[in-house]
């Protein structure tokens, strides 16, 4: 298939006026334009992030690895995508597309025209990259966080920058240290709260890297665990005009992973870059019953606080346990926690394995440490109950 035929003249004369070569088209085409996003990315990818460990027969395990809501989406959000089923023969048999947008606006404070639908936040998060990064300008983000970001860089040979997170400055984003590691990059990405460490970088913190990044570059800012934490978001600086791009996921607290619908916020401008390399056939190939759904969830507002208190819950009562053996973890304002066995994490990782319950990866910064999933009430005392036969 020639991929890079799915670039349109203008996009290529920006690529190409970027830094990008001719070659590259092909790699960026495979990224975007066919829509595979993620998956078009080398097979280590999936393997770096253990998908094949929570892919399998799971029955009767305990699956606290990959950041998903212990339930399926809200009692609303399920009768609504239950009844969209029987209208899937239509393209577009209602207006839940526009009416999901209008939904987000009043709630964010952010104008429509700021608001784009996706299938999952993963597409945006590369597209960003593809679009405001180049071989001229890198990319900034912090280690550990999420790694695809990471891994387009890599996929795009765009130079890439980590910075660190350290117990000096609570495991949160040090937006200094950022924009001294590279003083002219594209783009600025923040996971906050962070994954894996659940840590929050205050938006005073990513007001100040907006008022000192380069010209012509973007501040990204991830928040598929914003709901968890119950902070303020940082879409209020798209809705001020700044250079600014807000994601957002139902996959996370909205029990929605499956489904695969995200958001992207940000100026008109910024998103009609972003789009030229597609046009919009991304943002408007969704499922019905993905955005019937999550219209019908993200009004709910009292079953968010619900569901945070209860995920709240069960992690101090966790952190509890934790502290009680004596074993180091980060503390997390997510669904998701670190913690430090003081040895290498995978064959740890096994042992819990064999006992039921399936934990997270660890990250190459810190070979020592394991995420966590904040489950059910009976998923974290089955996740203590096997910590205590592991960690003898």
């Amino acid at each position: 298939m020639d991929t890079d035929a799915t670039l349109s003249a203008d996009a290529r004369r920006d690529l190409l006026q970027r830094g990008y070569s001719r070659r590259q088209f092909g790699r960026i085409g495979a990224l975007l334009g066919t829509g595979l996003a993620l998956a078009s990315l080398p097979g280590r990818v999936s393997q770096a992030r253990g998908v094949v460990a929570s892919a399998g027969d799971n029955a009767g395990k305990v699956l606290i690895d990959s950041n998903e809501w212990w339930t399926g989406p809200m009692e609303a959000g399920v009768r609504a995508g239950t009844a969209m089923v029987a209208q899937g023969n239509r393209y577009w048999p209602n207006r839940n597309r526009q009416d999901l947008i209008k939904a987000v606006s009043e709630i964010e404070g952010v104008p429509a025209d700021h608001i784009m639908p996706w299938p999952g936040s993963g597409d945006p998060l590369c597209r960003a990259i593809v679009t405001f990064c180049s071989p001229k300008r890198g990319l900034v983000t912090l280690d550990p966080t999420y790694e695809p970001s990471w891994e387009t860089a890599e996929w795009l040979k765009v130079p890439l920058a980590k910075v660190a997170l350290r117990p000096e400055n609570n495991w949160k984003a040090d937006v200094r240290a950022m924009l001294a590691a590279n003083p002219n990059a594209g783009v600025y990405y923040i996971c906050s709260p962070n994954n894996p460490t659940g840590t929050l970088t205050p938006i005073a913190d990513i007001e100040w890297l907006v008022a000192n990044k380069p010209a012509g570059s973007i501040v990204l800012v991830d928040e598929a665990y914003i709901h968890f934490s119950g902070t303020p978001s940082a879409a209020s600086l798209v809705a001020a005009g700044k250079d600014v791009i807000v994601l957002r996921t139902f996959s996370k607290l909205f029990g929605m992973a499956g489904l695969r619908l995200g958001l992207s916020m940000g100026r008109p401008d910024l998103l009609e870059k972003m789009m030229r390399y597609d046009g919009f056939s991304q943002s408007f190939m969704l499922s019905t019953v993905a955005l019937s759904t999550g219209l019908a969830s993200v009004t709910r507002a009292q079953e968010i606080v619900q569901r945070r208190n209860e995920m709240i819950a069960n992690l101090e009562m966790t952190f509890a346990h934790l502290r009680q053996r004596g074993i180091s973890y980060i503390p997390s304002v997510a669904n998701m926690f670190i913690v430090d066995w003081k040895r290498p994490a995978k064959p740890v990782r096994e042992a819990f394995a064999k006992q039921g319950v399936i934990i997270g990866r660890n990250w190459s910064i810190w070979p020592n440490c394991s995420r966590i999933t904040v489950g059910s009430e009976s998923d974290m005392h089955s996740f203590c109950k096997a910590l205590d036969v592991v960690i003898a």
